[in-house]
C-alpha cells in the first residue's frame, strides 16, 4: 500500500513488486489513472525496457482478473474501511503475510473444458487444484523439458523454496486475523463516522427504487412531450 499515488511512493511499491516476481516483468499495463499514465512511470519503465499498454477509458472489464483480485484478494482480507497514514504499516504488514498464503498456500481451480451431462447441460471440467506457485513451477519445467531456458531464475526459484519450508500455515492465517483485528479497531470507528457524516446517497438510492418499481426516476432529464 502506498501513502498515495505520488510517483515517489508509486515507484518504491513498483520496485519493490518487481524486486518479489519470480518473472521478468515484459509488458505492463495499466487502467488510465494518473498514477500510471504520467511521465515519469513512463520513463521508469522505459529505463527497464519495459513495453506499456493501458485498457481503454471506462471499460473495467479490460481489466476482469485484477479487478477480480480487488474482491477475493484486497476486500476479503482488508475489508471496506477507510484508513490513513496510520495503518499504513500495519497494512504492509498485512499484505507481506497475505502474498505467501495466496500464492503459496491457496489452491486454485482453472476451467480446462466444457461437456454436456446426460441431460444435455453445459457443464465445465476442471484440473486438478494447484497453489500458483505450483502452476508456476509446472510451466517453468515443461518449457525446460522442451530445451527452453525456462522462466524462472534459479536463485529466485531458492529464494521461494526458503521463503515457503518454515512457514506454518495454521500460524500464518492467525497472524493475519491478529493484524485484521487491529485494523479493525483502528478504521472502524472512522469508517462508521465518515459514513453517518456523509448519509445515504439518497439520489442513488431513489434511482434504483424507481428502476426496481419500473418506472422512470423523477430526475429524468429527458424533456416532456408536448401537450395540445
Amino acid at each position: 500500500s502506498c501513502r498515495n499515488n505520488a510517483f515517489a511512493n508509486f515507484s518504491r511499491a513498483q520496485a519493490l513488486i518487481e524486486s518479489r516476481l519470480p518473472l521478468r516483468i515484459r509488458s505492463y499495463d495499466s487502467d488510465n489513472g494518473s498514477e500510471f499514465i504520467n511521465r515519469d512511470l513512463i520513463a521508469w519503465l522505459h529505463e527497464r525496457d519495459i513495453e506499456q499498454t493501458r485498457s481503454r477509458p471506462y471499460r473495467k472489464n479490460d481489466q476482469a482478473t485484477v479487478e477480480s483480485r480487488n474482491n477475493h484478494v484486497v476486500r476479503r482480507h482488508a475489508f471496506y474501511y477507510r484508513y490513513t497514514a496510520d495503518e499504513l504499516d500495519l497494512l504492509n504488514e498485512l499484505w507481506e503475510l497475505v502474498r505467501v498464503k495466496a500464492n503459496l498456500f491457496t489452491p486454485s481451480k482453472k476451467p480446462i473444458a466444457r461437456e454436456s451431462t446426460r441431460d444435455g447441460r453445459p457443464r465445465r471440467v476442471y484440473d486438478r487444484p494447484r497453489t500458483p506457485w505450483e502452476r508456476l513451477k509446472e510451466f517453468d519445467d515443461q518449457d525446460r523439458a522442451a530445451g527452453g531456458p525456462g522462466f524462472i531464475p534459479d536463485d529466485k526459484r531458492e529464494e521461494i523454496e526458503r521463503t515457503l519450508a518454515p512457514v506454518n500455515p495454521a500460524e500464518l492465517v492467525r497472524r493475519i486475523h491478529d493484524i485484521q483485528d487491529r485494523l479493525e479497531d483502528m478504521a472502524a470507528p472512522r469508517t462508521a463516522r465518515l459514513a453517518r457524516r456523509s448519509g445515504p446517497d439518497m439520489a442513488y438510492l431513489n434511482k434504483t427504487l424507481a428502476r426496481i418499481a419500473g418506472v422512470e426516476p423523477e430526475d429524468n432529464e429527458t424533456p416532456p412531450a408536448d401537450k395540445d
